[in-house]
């Protein structure tokens, strides 16, 4: 019998070590981890303000110097004189008087022909992907093909398209002589005018099919099915819906006819009181050669058309916004 006494003394283990939890990294503060977020996008912001804000601060600096390229020893600063002068210059005038209406009847007539196309496009019938497609192509051209399409395909007296399809009507029913006007020089602001209609046609034909096609099917089968025509239909759904599209089409189309240049360098040279505001600073510039007077209604025409622009983003974003609680 063992002895207890005597008895090998059982060892008591340790007990078991738990292992303690990874040590987390510690959390970059919120300036790192936003300047880290920011970093890809610097070398296209360095380049956007290399190529967009530069040249802007250094038309703004000669603006404020009496600067002919002909005298280039007297030039001096002279402040805000320039701009005073460009405010009082009477060519100026008549060129934002020309810039206006050019900007309102091509917006206007874009907008309705625009809305037309839509309307038809927004229906099913075969071939409506080719018929797109064509539409679309008059404002894929660059602006200066466009504006010598017209001046030379359409508009000669001698070989133009149109001249040439009224010799075809005169002969078809025997009509002898029958008209053959010069369109640039018998009506040069409505041949400016046609070349930028059928050039932006197809952007608002763009836009107003994007709205069409968002607009609530529901409500308009319910029209249906309580009699409604489809004017009522148009005038008293589809339209209030495209309320936010023709207002962005609008100011959109606004802004980029504010600033052409091309159609009317290239059909009329400026003639035949058809100069607008681009043209006119172009003519101030390289003609005259009056830098500082040229730059200053440079910065004029910048700050309206900046003004244009914050109607346009307000009606953006409002627009995104009225999207995003639909959804």
């Amino acid at each position: 019998m063992t002895n207890p006494l005597t008895a090998t003394p059982v060892r008591s283990e340790p007990p078991p070590t738990v292992a303690a939890p990874p040590r987390r990294a510690p959390r970059k503060p919120k300036a790192a981890r936003a300047w880290a977020t920011r970093a890809p996008l610097m070398p296209a912001l360095i380049f956007l303000i290399a190529v967009t804000q530069l040249p802007f601060v250094a038309t703004l600096v000669i603006s404020l110097f009496d600067w002919n390229s002909l005298k280039p020893d007297e030039r001096a600063f002279t402040g805000l004189s320039n701009y005073t002068s460009a405010v009082s210059d009477e060519a100026l005038r008549e060129s934002i008087v020309t810039t206006v209406l050019l900007t309102a009847t091509v917006v206007i007539v874009s907008v309705v022909l625009g809305l037309m196309l839509a309307l038809l496009m927004d229906r099913k019938f075969r071939g409506r992907g080719l018929v797109r497609t064509m539409l679309i192509a008059p404002f894929l051209l660059v602006p200066v093909a466009s504006a010598l399409l017209w001046k030379h395909a359409l508009y000669n007296p001698e070989y133009g398209l149109f001249n040439g399809v009224l010799s075809w009507v005169g002969d078809l029913f025997g009509v002898d002589n029958p008209p053959q006007p010069e369109w640039v020089s018998d009506m040069p602001m409505f041949a400016v005018e046609a070349s930028l209609v059928w050039q932006w046609t197809p952007f608002m034909m763009l836009i107003l099919l994007a709205g069409l096609q968002g607009r609530p099917l529901e409500m308009i089968e319910a029209a249906r099915l309580d009699g409604a025509s489809n004017w009522q239909i148009f005038r008293y759904l589809t339209l209030p819906h495209l309320r936010r599209y023709l207002e962005l089409g609008t100011l959109l189309g606004s802004i980029y006819i504010v600033q052409n240049f091309d159609a009317v360098f290239t059909i009329t040279r400026g003639g035949l009181d058809t100069a607008n505001l681009p043209y006119t600073i172009y003519e101030t510039f390289y003609n005259a050669h009056e830098y500082g007077q040229a730059s200053a209604a440079g910065v004029l025409v910048v700050i309206g058309t900046i003004i244009i622009a914050t109607f346009a983003l307000r009606v953006v974003s409002s627009l995104f916004r009225e999207e995003a609680s639909r959804a």
